[in-house]
């Protein structure tokens, strides 16, 4: 008889032979940057989560530093938002004036910064409108996505993360970015982005509900398998340094999936129902709150993720440490 307890009943011994292992360095910090000073509201579905005016991010980045965070990935709300996202596209916007700040102050943070134009439209959808067909124009949206990048990139910003799953993207921005003389700047593709219901309090925290519809028209199909892995392995195909899955925790088949067919690293991110959850779960006694939340992230580990975006990651940062 095999007797798998052998290697169980010592403490020391199951950390020696354990499999997977999370660890600090593993994640990404999501930050929510506005106009203004002194400003930190908690989002009521997000206990924990804020959004930051400049000021106030600057001090957040400390913290994180503090805890051995060094990468963040920055969501912008702007004062003002109009039919384009124009905010989006100017060199002193939110995003693009935060990351130089950031980088001022901390130059060893990595910044990532996610491209997208659902915070800035007042639609709330991801580009420019395709109005007889109430979806998002993709080729004119890729337009404005490239000269976002390029925003991005004179900024200082470390990686370019676009979201808005709109079809060519990938090239689109390699070749803005290498035109413009960011060779070296990596693209973190949202390269299988499912229409997913656990995206709800990340709307309330980013202010970008879509006015009408749904985003289903251009993010995936959570039912489809086959066509989550063909959206990865053409996001490959066409440049992309790291492939993502989002949301993780309903999709962790298609995380091992994507694990098993691609040799790029690969981020989930753990998104803001998941965090809710588990959340109003510990605060209501239902569950061992910090139990779950590892058990959690060992799981998108073994699932085959190399990097976890998450709004967990100061708590499971102090107790790693």
């Amino acid at each position: 008889m095999e007797r798998f307890r052998r290697t169980r009943l010592n403490s020391q011994l199951r950390a020696l032979v354990r499999e997977t292992h999370v660890g600090v360095n593993d994640f990404i910090y999501p930050l929510f940057v506005r106009p203004g000073e002194g400003i930190k509201t908690e989002v009521a579905s997000m206990p924990g989560v804020f959004q930051m005016s400049l000021d106030e991010i600057l001090k957040e980045c400390e913290l994180l530093q503090s805890l051995g965070i060094h990468s963040i990935i920055l969501f912008g709300i702007p004062e003002v938002k109009d039919s384009v996202g124009s905010d989006a596209l100017c060199d002193h916007g939110i995003i693009a004036t935060a990351v130089r700040a950031i980088k001022r102050a901390f130059p060893k943070m990595f910044v990532v910064t996610d491209l997208c134009f659902c915070e800035y439209t007042d639609h709330g959808h991801c580009g420019i409108l395709d109005h007889v067909h109430e979806t998002v124009d993709n080729d004119l949206t890729l337009g404005i996505s490239a000269q976002q990048a390029l925003v991005h990139a004179r900024a200082g910003a470390d990686m370019i993360a676009p979201s808005g799953m709109m079809d060519g993207i990938i090239t689109t921005l390699r070749d803005a970015l290498d035109g413009g003389g960011y060779v070296n700047l990596p693209i973190m593709s949202y390269s299988t982005k499912f229409a997913s219901g656990y995206y709800g309090p990340f709307r309330d925290v980013a202010e970008s509900v879509p006015s009408f519809g749904d985003r289903s028209t251009y993010q995936m199909d959570p039912a489809n398998r086959r066509e989550a892995i063909r959206e990865s392995l053409v996001d490959e195909a066409q440049g992309a340094d790291i492939l993502m899955v989002k949301p993780a925790l309903a999709y962790l088949d298609i995380i091992r999936d994507i694990r098993e067919a691609s040799s790029l690293p690969l981020a989930v991110y753990n998104v803001s129902g998941e965090y809710a959850m588990l959340k109003h779960a510990g605060a209501a006694g239902l569950i061992d709150y910090n139990r779950v939340m590892m058990e959690t992230m060992v799981g998108f580990k073994r699932a085959g993720a190399d990097i976890i975006i998450s709004y967990h990651a100061k708590e499971v940062a102090a107790l790693l440490s």
